[in-house]
């Protein structure tokens, strides 16, 4: 059973540690961590809109902090999701050959949902459509992983 999650976005303070709060919630068992291709926010908690919207949800992202994803993550994670096709296509690059992980956008695990890339909030303003795909993926996920 794949167990550790790595959620993935581009500064780290909006889209993927909202799915890293929310899986964490629905699956506390699972092994969830969340990072961002670039390193312009690394130390910072998430966004402070992001943060209100989630917990106007009852999910708590103040304890996370930004970090940028590493060559380990692709051997320390079963999965990782990238947030958008842009972020996806800067992991596969920096993916060891040797790399065991699963790569994929966190939509895919949504076939139904035509949308292929969760929207950047920290652009559109949209805090609750980021929340609402992020909501329904990771339900998605928890399924599918706790039913093994």
């Amino acid at each position: 059973m794949a167990s550790r999650i790595l959620f993935v976005c581009l500064g780290n303070i909006c889209r993927s540690p909202t799915a890293d709060g929310v899986l964490r919630q629905l699956a506390p068992d699972l092994q969830v961590d969340s990072a961002g291709t670039g390193d312009w926010h690394v130390g910072e908690p998430p966004y402070g809109p992001m943060q209100r919207a989630a917990a106007k949800r009852g999910y708590d992202l103040s304890p996370l902090r930004a970090r940028q994803v590493e060559a380990a993550d692709f051997t320390r994670f079963d999965r990782i999701y990238a947030m958008d096709g842009a972020n996806l296509a800067h992991l596969e690059a920096m993916r060891p050959a040797s790399a065991g992980a699963e790569l994929s956008l966190l939509l895919d695990l949504l076939p139904d949902q035509p949308q292929r890339d969760v929207p950047d909030p920290y652009y559109t303003r949209d805090f609750d459509q980021t929340l609402d795909l992020v909501e329904a993926a990771c339900a998605v996920l928890r399924d599918e992983l706790c039913q093994k």
